[in-house]
């Protein structure tokens, strides 16, 4: 038993670097959001969201098993923090454990029950990535219906960084005529460099199969917005991707507002590398040359 290695879509310009990647709940995420690709997975596709079985006792195995040469993202998929979390503690007792065996974390979440652990994160090398679509509390209740408020998260965000955690923002996705105006975008990026935050990685919707079924299924009127967006969009890799011209506007208005705040930036799955200006996760604080070993042994 070994911590499973991130694996990204092929074709899909994923610019990830190397790293492991732990997901502690499976099942259909409770903050439901229209727009997520985890659906495409059989494990997160339907089913209350529930802990991942025997993990508390395996990820010590696990982490013993694994040498710590890149981060571990927690998670990818079922966020980290689910309402589950609070009484079940399952992120936080691995956490503790792949601290202690010396792995820089990244933590990917909408929830502001991160803030909690911030004790343990406390102990180690650690990104701490939360995801602010909008400011738009309304259409966030729409688009993200059992996630935490977008204010919540921004005071999550502020508090981790008045803790002097390097915390970074994920403005993704962008959904062409919900959360793409720019006088809304410029407001989002001024409160997440406000609130302290180090940088903003951003991407544009891409559906996959079945996601617009079920967008149609939980709000016509949100689903009525995107299928015109996306008329003119192909499928690439298993995603339905925007035309390029359009993406690649869209990613530059969202970086020339990161930049003009002093904020790093970079585009996830894009294929537009000449506007990062940062490793896409984030995780550029975390590696100091752990890559650089890593990509030693593969050779």
């Amino acid at each position: 038993m070994r911590l499973p290695l991130f694996k990204s879509a092929p074709g899909t310009w994923c610019t990830c670097p190397p790293k492991y990647n732990l997901n502690v709940y499976k099942g259909r995420c409770a903050h439901g959001c229209l727009y997520c690709y985890s659906i495409k997975f059989p494990a997160f596709r339907e089913g209350p969201p529930e802990p991942r079985k025997d993990l508390a006792s395996r990820i010590e195995v696990m982490a013993r098993n694994t040498r710590p040469l890149m981060p571990v993202m927690v998670s990818d998929c079922t966020d980290p923090y689910q309402p589950l979390e609070a009484k079940l503690e399952l992120t936080r007792r691995c956490l503790e454990v792949l601290i202690r065996h010396g792995f820089p974390i990244l933590v990917v979440t909408k929830s502001d029950l991160v803030v909690r652990d911030a004790d343990v994160l406390a102990r180690g090398k650690c990104v701490i990535s939360i995801t602010i679509t909008t400011l738009d509390r309304e259409l966030a209740r729409r688009v993200e219906p059992g996630a935490p408020s977008p204010s919540r998260r921004l005071k999550a965000l502020e508090k981790l960084c008045e803790m002097s955690f390097h915390v970074t923002a994920r403005v993704d996705p962008i959904l062409p005529g919900l959360n793409d105006d720019l006088t809304g975008l410029r407001e989002l990026i001024d409160a997440i460099a406000d609130a302290g935050a180090k940088q903003v990685t951003s991407s544009t919707f891409k559906p996959v199969r079945g996601t617009l079924r079920l967008m149609r299924e939980a709000d016509e009127g949100i689903y009525e917005i995107v299928r015109k967006a996306y008329e003119k969009a192909r499928w690439i890799g298993g995603y339905l991707y925007l035309p390029d011209g359009e993406r690649y506007e869209i990613m530059r208005a969202v970086r020339d507002l990161a930049i003009g705040r002093g904020l790093d930036f970079a585009v996830c799955r894009e294929g537009f590398t000449d506007l990062n200006t940062a490793v896409c996760d984030g995780t550029g604080p975390l590696r100091q040359g752990g890559l650089d070993i890593f990509l030693r042994t593969r050779r």
